[in-house]
């Protein structure tokens, strides 16, 4: 009878010996996991609703690089619409290390000449090239703009056919995204 008894107690022990365990052994399998996952970084490249090939688009992205490279305008909106002084920066060789993540570029219709004149008592013939930039634009109505939280792109539907036009329009707009995410200042961009 000993023998059992003793047997018993042995597993009595071994049971709460395991209990002791697992405790531990799920944390450190957590710590294991949690390791090995971190933050995962978005996949590189764009959410493409246009007309044009995402080679293009990122042939655009390059140019914006390319340009951002070389020099730096920080508030040409400023400049245009107060006649403020030029902030003009020195390159930034960081430009080349920020790739698009699921940006998202596409057109939106554009603001009718009728809806522009009542808003801003503006005369423009129909398609006008102008979109209804929401906030945080420093202007109500822009032929594009970014979006960087959700990062988008949006140029008015009517510069998709003028290649020259959607080319400057959506390259300056990268930029944007460049300088946005090397901690720049973009209000005034």
């Amino acid at each position: 009878m000993q023998s059992e008894a003793s047997r018993a107690d042995g597993f009595l022990k071994a049971g709460i010996e395991a209990m002791r365990l697992q405790p531990r052994i799920a944390i450190l399998l957590v710590l294991l996991l949690a390791g090995c996952g971190g933050r995962a970084t978005p996949p590189a490249g764009f959410i493409n609703h246009t007309m044009h090939s995402d080679a293009e688009l990122a042939s655009l992205w390059k140019s914006a690089q390319q340009n951002l490279s070389q020099q730096i305008d920080l508030n040409p909106l400023e400049q245009e619409l107060n006649n403020a002084a030029p902030q003009v920066v020195s390159r930034d060789a960081r430009v080349w290390a920020v790739s698009p993540h699921l940006l998202i570029v596409s057109s939106q219709a554009d603001v009718s000449s009728s809806a522009l004149y009542v808003a801003t008592g503006t005369t423009r013939p129909d398609p006008t090239g102008l979109i209804s930039c929401p906030q945080p634009c420093n202007v109500n109505y822009a032929p594009a703009y970014s979006l960087y939280n959700q990062p988008a792109t949006r140029y008015a539907a009517s510069w998709e056919s003028s290649s020259t036009n959607f080319d400057v329009l959506v390259e300056y707009e990268f930029e944007n995204h460049i300088l946005n995410a090397l901690g720049y200042d973009t209000r005034w961009r």
